[in-house]
């Protein structure tokens, strides 16, 4: 059996479970969750749950809702992906994230189920397995409710083994189109296989042909419907201080959610502000007060590009330069072609390879600003790529570092201490 005393070890145990290739080809085994979550006792089942999917958008709303009800009084747990920095973050229990101590603790106890299910050829993979200490952990910790976020699609994604009390869909775009099929329909059908009978669904789907398909799923398999278009805004929305228009739409899908939760986890006014005016979330449109001023935002779709630059345009900077990063499986040209709606300038840059996640060459990328007209520099460093941008713009300007999760995890320490020592 694997030797783990550390959380080193746990973290170096997880990385070699790491396998692109049979996460591509077979990225959907539910059945080989539902066994190894049998083999732990099924934790996901001792405490309520509400479970968040959608293209874009549900790492946010999920926060927002775990705050929300730990201002109400519960003992939250939220689980979000992909972390940015640690996989510590993928279990937190009012807003603190699980210990280096409990996370190898917790992978221990784990770890003869793990070594039964390779005995049968199930071997949990590196998402599933980061997903079942997270349900072993708020079991453990006796968690009030715990918000979920799908991983990827919904019908057959490893957090669909939940029975929750209800279920959102935050939005329907292009994403993961070699697994979940190239058209809205197609990712909506598999997106909507998280809707489950009497179980409220709330949507908020612009695309009227996708928005239908969740419609459909809902009403034959049973689900109660709620339109978040056709909602009502609420003056809570107001509370939250979080940049750009996208999360305000993810604020009225939350308050959507909790409406439809039973009256035992439905908040009150107050808790509902002050849980939206706690919320600040690590690299989601992420503002740091540097002169210039530099925002941090995980932009690895054309949705989540499209939403930023909308963001950015509302911010009124008179110069905008964008350290950019885009893995190679990610849509780049649709991405790129979002970001030269506001960008002056480009530096294009790598984030450091990990197993199964490589960057776009800087070149390509490059080629691809250009190529929409725009601007662009190659500094293969990302530390001298956000140098560069920063020694290029006036105070008043505003540099952007966004695309790969990887390359805003491996700037947003310098943004931070950049910022400190000026506060200092």
């Amino acid at each position: 059996m694997t030797k783990i005393q550390t959380y080193a070890d746990a973290e170096r145990y997880l990385l070699s479970t790491i396998n692109e290739h049979v996460s591509r080809s077979q990225p959907y085994r539910l059945e080989r969750m539902v066994g190894f979550l049998a083999e732990l006792g099924d934790p996901q089942r001792r405490y309520p749950t509400v479970h968040i999917g959608g293209t874009s958008g549900k790492g946010s709303t999920c926060t927002l809702l775990a705050n929300v009800l730990r201002a109400a009084g519960h003992r939250t747990g939220l689980h979000v992906k992909p972390h940015l920095q640690s996989m510590t973050e993928r279990a937190c229990i009012d807003g603190v994230d699980i210990s280096e101590d409990d996370f190898a603790t917790t992978l221990v106890s784990m770890m003869p189920a793990i070594e039964r299910a390779a005995a049968r050829g199930e071997r949990p993979s590196y998402y599933e397995t980061l997903l079942a200490l997270a349900f072993r952990y708020f079991a453990d910790q006796k968690v009030d409710i715990a918000v979920i976020e799908v991983g990827l699609g919904g019908r057959l994604d490893g957090t669909n083994v939940l029975q929750p009390l209800v279920t959102a869909i935050t939005s329907i775009g292009y994403d993961h189109t070699d697994v979940l099929g190239d058209t809205l329909e197609l990712i909506a059908a598999e997106k909507a296989g998280i809707a489950k009978p009497g179980v409220p669904m709330v949507a908020n789907i612009a695309d009227e042909a996708a928005r239908r398909v969740v419609e459909q799923t809902c009403a034959t398999i049973g689900a109660p419907w709620i339109d978040v278009r056709k909602e009502a805004s609420s003056p809570y929305i107001q509370a939250i201080h979080l940049d750009g228009a996208f999360q305000r739409d993810n604020a009225k899908t939350a308050v959507a959610v909790l409406s439809a939760l039973p009256d035992a986890f439905r908040p009150s006014g107050h808790a509902i502000a002050q849980g939206f005016a706690m919320t600040q979330i690590a690299g989601r449109m992420e503002r740091f007060a540097t002169r210039p001023v530099t925002i941090l935002d995980i932009a690895h779709n054309e949705q989540k590009a499209r939403a930023l630059a909308s963001a950015v345009r509302e911010i009124g900077a008179p110069t905008i330069r964008v350290v950019l990063s885009i893995a190679e499986t990610k849509d780049a040209a649709e991405i790129v072609a979002a970001l030269c709606e506001v960008a002056h300038e480009f530096f294009c840059t790598a984030f450091h390879p990990q197993p199964g996640r490589a960057p776009l060459s800087p070149e390509l990328l490059a080629s691809l600003v250009r190529a929409r007209g725009g601007t662009a520099e190659i500094i293969e460093d990302p530390l001298q790529a956000l140098i560069m941008a920063r020694q290029r713009s006036g105070l008043d300007d505003l540099v952007l570092v966004t695309g790969s999760t990887l390359l805003v995890a491996t700037l947003r320490n310098t943004v931070r201490e950049s910022e400190h020592a000026r506060s200092c």
